[in-house]
């Protein structure tokens, strides 16, 4: 795991908490450190502050999902909600405020580390103008590639592995986060949001359809 955090109060806390439970922590104090980490050896999550000496975590953040699929757990005392929404729009796979119970923090982890994958019900699937392949996790739209998110290619595999199913947000959050997911279902509009700007069309129907009161299916 990586830990990127330039506190060294919470870098020691945390340091000892994921110790606890066996794993396997490297610290970067900065953006740059934090790059080098991430090339040098890729981990499987990254528990990221937002405030750097030298840049921005969001920045970070976005870049980390550009080039990884680590998890991203933002821990961080950036507590409104417009900070939060802006981590799940950049690739967070979950948000944590400072000061924190270590208890839930430990939780929070474990529960991303084990987020179910969905079955891979075939290898290839053409949704209209879409095409998404389970086994390499590749999405082309008008047989051009197209790079999503974990998060967003989990949410269209979900869709089109029952394309006629309308899943209410607790039924994504469930299939995508896990059943230990704690934040608000606000999250999953914003990545659907995110998932339609990359595999509509302009002027077209969406590939994804709102059933109000309900959630979302696929059209089509």
């Amino acid at each position: 795991m990586l830990l990127v955090e330039d506190a060294p109060e919470y870098a020691q806390m945390v340091t000892a908490i994921l110790r606890q439970s066996n794993h396997r922590v490297r610290t970067a104090t900065t953006v740059g450190d934090a790059l080098a980490a991430l090339t040098s050896a890729p981990p499987d999550l990254v528990v990221l502050d937002l405030t750097l000496p030298d840049g921005d975590g969001l920045d970070l953040c976005r870049t980390i999902r550009e080039r990884s699929s680590a998890y991203i757990l933002v821990l961080s005392g950036r507590d409104e909600e417009i900070d939060k929404l802006l981590g799940f729009k950049l690739g967070a796979d979950d948000y944590v405020t400072k000061p924190f119970s270590p208890r839930e923090f430990a939780a929070r982890v474990e529960a991303l580390l084990r987020r179910p994958r969905v079955a891979m019900v075939s290898s290839e699937r053409v949704i209209g103008h879409v095409t998404l392949r389970t086994e390499s996790r590749e999405v082309e739209v008008a047989g051009r590639p197209v790079e999503l998110t974990r998060i967003e290619f989990d949410l269209l595999d979900t869709l089109s592995a029952s394309p006629k199913v309308v899943f209410t947000r607790a039924q994504l959050i469930e299939r995508v986060w896990g059943p230990d997911w704690y934040a608000d279902d606000h999250v999953v509009d914003v990545h659907i949001a995110n998932l339609r700007k990359k595999v509509d069309q302009p002027g077209g129907t969406s590939v994804v359809r709102t059933v109000r009161g309900v959630g979302y299916g696929l059209n089509g």
